[in-house]
């Protein structure tokens, strides 16, 4: 029978644990069953009517780390040190009626035609109507960044839980990083660009000072 309350004290333990590191001890590497159990947390995650717009580049090679150095302000200290670091992409193509979305629906979801063709019309108003993704490129690109995002939360708190640090990186110059991206064939000629990117490892050291947050009261409204 599971404790719940020693589970929630695991949970707020680990969100504790858990900050910002920009150091990591190069010389303790994540092992490969504990980064799979991140990325499949990662993978396992929801996104908005079940698009999965994401994918996780895993950069492991060196020469790779420092051409992405060069143009990632933010990660110049996780960079080199980082036993794992992965460039989370987002879809730019997660529209209703894609060739990716159709074949999402059929192949993994498993849709049968006629179900495809009654939600068609529900998910194009969604997307056209409610959240206003057809005005421009950029507007459905940023609704598929924000869905990499649950993921990246989801590995981040995965990891902390079983005393594995992490970064997410957002410092990084946009235009070159997809450039270089683009230039190795990683981008599916144009269906993904770059969201985050996030570092994985053992801390160097331990954070100056502890974690502060703002009072639950100033974050949290009830509407009764």
């Amino acid at each position: 029978m599971i404790n719940h309350d020693a589970k929630k004290q695991d949970i707020l333990a680990a969100f504790n644990f858990r900050h910002a590191t920009k150091v990591f001890n190069p010389t303790k590497k994540i092992s490969d069953e504990d980064f799979s159990f991140i990325l499949e947390t990662g993978r396992l995650s929801p996104s908005s009517v079940g698009y999965e717009p994401w994918k996780f580049l895993v950069v492991q090679n060196e020469t790779f780390r420092e051409k992405l150095k060069e143009i990632s302000w933010g990660a110049q200290g996780q960079l080199p040190t980082a036993s794992h670091f992965v460039v989370i992409l987002a879809r730019t193509d997660a529209r209703y009626d894609s060739e990716y979305v159709q074949n999402l629906q059929r192949t993994v979801k498993q849709m049968p035609d006629d179900l495809l063709e009654t939600l068609k019309p529900k998910y194009r108003s969604f997307q056209e109507d409610d959240q206003r993704l057809f005005e421009s490129d950029r507007a459905l690109f940023d609704w598929a960044s924000k869905q990499t995002y649950i993921a990246l939360g989801n590995m981040m708190t995965a990891a902390a839980q079983i005393g594995i640090d992490s970064c997410p990186i957002e410092g990084f110059d946009y235009e070159k990083v997809n450039e270089m991206l683009e230039n190795e064939g990683l981008l599916e000629d144009g269906k993904f660009a770059v969201s985050a990117m996030v570092a994985f490892g053992y801390r160097a050291e331990d954070p100056a000072r502890p974690k502060t947050r703002r009072a639950s009261e100033d974050v949290v409204q009830w509407i009764d």
